[in-house]
C-alpha cells in the first residue's frame, strides 16, 4: 500500500470511529525524506491518493495540486524530534474533552505505559501556527502521544497502523478517565506499580507443560 493510499484508508476508519467531524484532523506518514499529508479542507473519509500532497521534510511541496493540510509544520516538527514514521491528529470527543480541563492526562491504566504514561497536554496556541508545532513538540518528548490544549490530540507510531492504534488507545483512556469521573475520583497508578508492569512485561511468567 504506498503513502497515500494508507493516509485514504486510516482516514476512512478515523471517521467510521468518530475520531474526527466535517474536515477536522490530519495524518501524514513519512518516507526518507518526504512525508505524504492528507490535504487542507477535505474530509478524511472522501480522500483518494492523487488528492494527498507530499512534502520535503523542510515544508516545501513536492508533488500534488491540493495545499497540505494547516497542521503540517506540527508534523513535520515532530517528524523532526521522534523517531515517528506516522502521525494521527484527532478531534476525538473524550480526548478533546480531557485537553479543555486538564493539564495532563494521568495513568489510569497501566495500557498507559504504551504511550509513554502520562499524557501531557500540550499549552494551547491557534492551529496552525509554529507556536502550536513547538508546543506539541514539546509535550510529546519522550511520549508516543499528546493532547492539545482545546483541540484534540496527536500520537506517532512507527507506521500508520502503529500510530493509529495508539489514538485509539488514546482515546479510550480518555473515555476512561472521564466516566470514571462521574462515579468518583478515578485512582491513578503509582510508579511502583507501572514499574512492576514494565518488569513483569520484561519477565513474563512460564508454565511447566503438562506431563
Amino acid at each position: 500500500m504506498s503513502l497515500r493510499e494508507q493516509l485514504c484508508e486510516y482516514g476512512r476508519r478515523a471517521v467510521e470511529l468518530g475520531l474526527v467531524i466535517g474536515t477536522s484532523g490530519n495524518l501524514s506518514v513519512r518516507q526518507g525524506e518526504l512525508v505524504a499529508v492528507t490535504p487542507s479542507g477535505v474530509a478524511l473519509d472522501r480522500l483518494t491518493p492523487e488528492m494527498c500532497p507530499i512534502v520535503d521534510v523542510e515544508g516545501h511541496l513536492v508533488e500534488g495540486e491540493l495545499q497540505p493540510s494547516s497542521e503540517t509544520p506540527m508534523h513535520l516538527a515532530v517528524y523532526e524530534t521522534t523517531d515517528a514514521q506516522a502521525i494521527v491528529h484527532t478531534h476525538s470527543v473524550f480526548g478533546t474533552v480531557v485537553a479543555t480541563t486538564m493539564t495532563e492526562l494521568p495513568p489510569v491504566h497501566y495500557n498507559a505505559l504504551l504511550l509513554g504514561g502520562t499524557v501531557r497536554v500540550a499549552a494551547y496556541a491557534t492551529y496552525g501556527t509554529p507556536e502550536l508545532a513547538a508546543n506539541v513538540r514539546a509535550a510529546m518528548a519522550g511520549k508516543r502521544a499528546a493532547l492539545m490544549a482545546n483541540h484534540g490530540g496527536v500520537t506517532i507510531g512507527a507506521t500508520m497502523e502503529e500510530a493509529f492504534e495508539a489514538t485509539r488507545l488514546l482515546e479510550w483512556l480518555c473515555e476512561v478517565y472521564v466516566r470514571g469521573l462521574s462515579v468518583g475520583k478515578p485512582t491513578v497508578l503509582t510508579d511502583e506499580q507501572l514499574n512492576a508492569v514494565v518488569e513483569r512485561a520484561l519477565n513474563p511468567p512460564t508454565f511447566p507443560r503438562r506431563r
